[in-house]
């Protein structure tokens, strides 16, 4: 790790004063549970930190005329312990409760979540986002088994974010602030797949912090279903978040959105379409799932996750109506 100078503001004025135009210039301290590994890894070598930690408006979950307001500073243990979460937003509640570690749930905030760099093994060993040596990617004839099935490259990586797929089902916005001003995303956008490798996976600016997080007011029933190889720590081998409008026992509207599977979060419309008018039952669950893997493209080693995918929008949808009866 190489030496850097340390920021400590007390507001978000302050914060963003300390940022720069360039990346690599600055990077934002939060819960610090991917930037220090990557700092330590010589990934990221930022001249300034800059910590956020002690900025109180970044903190707390609270309902607002236009949804449910989470701060960028809230843990993924207080957001999947959250009544007013756990009440109206199912999706996002499991999302946050299936991260395993204890540590990192108390410790990892929900900004830091949605702007973790790629877990990608090629890219944390210094090989860039795109994989690439000689012109070439090194993923799909290399050791791909956790890589991408959508997509078709040239990245290849996974998005980490455990809270990106139900943001993107629930139609969820990010503030971003730098000293201009301040912009509001729609989570669907901030996700952003780069063609080549000086493009961001994300959509935030080196001059920009990522504030808060706006879910909209909505009489959806949602849920998240994840699949894991063990119950320690690990990330997800693919998950589904499925938000869905009902009109009585029959789906009215869905979003049907996979993780772990691209690099971005993969929002499946054939599958959303698939239940209109429908009710959700085990035939219409199943074949869901089947049209939401219909343009999978998996790599020589990773076939299996389209199975793990089918099988988590179906398990995702069936908790939902099951939520809604109860």
């Amino acid at each position: 790790m190489e030496s850097f100078a340390y920021a400590n503001p007390a507001t978000v004025e302050e914060a963003v004063g300390q940022l720069a135009a360039q990346w690599g210039e600055a990077d934002v301290l939060a819960g610090g549970t991917d930037l220090i590994s990557l700092m330590k890894e010589n990934l990221h070598a930022p001249r300034r930190v800059v910590n956020i930690k002690n900025i109180k408006s970044l903190e707390g979950i609270r309902k607002t005329a236009a949804g449910l307001r989470i701060g960028a500073l809230v843990t993924m243990d207080e957001l999947a312990k959250s009544a007013v979460v756990l009440a109206g937003y199912q999706a996002l509640a499991e999302a946050a409760a299936g991260i395993p570690s204890p540590q990192i749930r108390h410790m990892g905030t929900v900004g830091g979540d949605l702007c973790q760099r790629p877990r990608c093994w090629y890219y944390r060993g210094g090989f860039g986002l795109l994989a690439m040596k000689d012109g070439k990617s090194l993923v799909p004839e290399g050791e791909n088994k956790y890589h991408a099935i959508f997509g078709g490259g040239p990245a290849y990586f996974v998005s980490a974010s455990s809270l990106g797929p139900a943001l993107v089902a629930l139609g969820a916005k990010v503030k971003l602030v730098s000293a201009k001003g301040a912009r509001e995303v729609p989570v669907a956008q901030f996700f952003v797949t780069p063609k080549d490798g000086d493009t961001r996976e994300i959509a935030l600016r080196p001059d920009e912090i990522l504030t808060e997080i706006v879910v909209p007011a909505a009489a959806v029933k949602s849920a998240t279903y994840e699949v894991r190889q063990k119950t320690a720590l690990d990330w997800p081998l693919a998950t589904a978040s499925v938000a869905l409008a009902m009109n009585g026992t029959t789906v009215k509207s869905a979003k049907i959105v996979l993780g772990h599977v691209a690099p971005a979060p993969w929002d499946s419309a054939a599958a959303a379409r698939s239940l209109a008018g429908k009710q959700v039952t085990e035939a219409t669950a199943e074949a869901a799932g089947k049209a939401a893997v219909a343009d999978a493209r998996p790599l020589s080693q990773n076939a299996y996750k389209v199975t793990l995918a089918r099988v988590a929008v179906k398990r995702a949808l069936l908790n939902a109506v099951q939520a809604a009866k109860g």
